[in-house]
């Protein structure tokens, strides 16, 4: 298989020559506290990058070391017009919501939450682990949904960390969680309101992939472990930083010339192109739906949590 750093895919003479997709351009997480005062490391939405559609944000939670009965998290709050992934790398978190959900998430798992007309979450520390202490660190997804189904009926996807998909690059040195879309023909078994890749790599010393991604999507890999090198000039991004990819068809994934590799969240999905309205927990396509979102949560319309 050839590559045409430049353009699109071709074929010529039978033979495929594959866009391979450079790096744009490099986002820094920014530090902050969210919920009751838990750390978060967040890459978008900032002044830099609004979004990344259809992504609409990105928290990586911690890691924070808790003392027995200091846990924090995020009580009772509401959402409409998206989705809401949270994934668990440590510690435990426990869901309960206004339709009456109850889950507790222990790490390596992953709920996949539709808001879409309305929902009243909460996720708080697990009982158990708030009353140990212990590494609290997860990631905090939001995935827009298209205009037809910002109404959808609100409900959830628990996926434990056994049922998560595994890939493997053939030559070895990279295992993939496939939490959303498909890699080395893995497929995930999330389903989704649109095409969209959420996944976890894990690039050993030594290793190097292709990996072909649809052209129409929006790409970018999130550095949470060590160090990864990514596109044709191998540039090298570290711990902390957001890359997002020009357009092509694949991404060329590395360990950095004597690394030990790294850890990354690659993000890739179909663009919605449509207008965002956003304020706190609501995201709509006009400033008339976040008012009635508004209206409709002070009027209690989107429940409450039954406890």
């Amino acid at each position: 298989m050839k590559r045409d750093r430049d353009g699109p895919a071709v074929v010529l003479r039978g033979e495929t020559f594959m866009a391979s997709r450079t790096i744009s351009s490099v986002i820094q997480a920014r530090r902050q506290l969210e919920g009751e005062g838990f750390p978060i490391r967040r890459p978008f939405p900032t002044p830099a990058l609004p979004d990344l559609d259809p992504f609409l944000m990105l928290d990586e939670v911690g890691p924070v070391d808790y003392p027995p009965g200091q846990a924090l998290g995020a009580p009772d709050h509401p959402h409409r017009g998206f989705e809401t992934v949270s994934y668990l790398l440590a510690g435990e978190k426990l869901h309960e919501d206004s339709a009456g959900g109850r889950q507790l998430l222990r790490p390596g798992d992953v709920q996949w939450m539709t808001a879409g007309a309305g929902i009243v979450h909460s996720e708080l520390p697990g009982p158990e682990f708030k009353a140990a202490g212990g590494r609290a660190h997860s990631f905090q997804i939001w995935v827009n949904l298209p205009a037809e189904r910002k109404a959808a009926t609100p409900g959830y996807q628990h996926l434990p960390a056994a049922e998560i998909p595994i890939a493997e690059a053939p030559a070895g040195g990279i295992a993939v969680a496939v939490i959303a879309g498909e890699a080395f023909g893995v497929a995930a078994r999330i389903g989704t309101s649109t095409p969209v890749w959420l996944q976890d790599w894990r690039v050993a010393a030594g290793a190097a992939a292709e990996v072909p991604i649809p052209s129409h999507f929006n790409v970018a890999a999130y550095v949470f472990e060590g160090a990864v090198a990514f596109g044709p000039d191998r540039t090298v991004i570290a711990d902390g930083s957001l890359a997002i990819f020009a357009p092509g068809d694949a991404l060329e994934i590395a360990a950095p010339a004597g690394s030990a590799g790294g850890r990354f969240l690659l993000l890739a999905g179909e663009p919605l192109n449509e207008p965002v309205a956003r304020y706190g927990p609501f995201v709509m396509n006009t400033q008339a739906e976040i008012a009635q979102a508004v209206e409709d949560f002070r009027a209690g319309r989107m429940g409450a949590i039954a406890r």
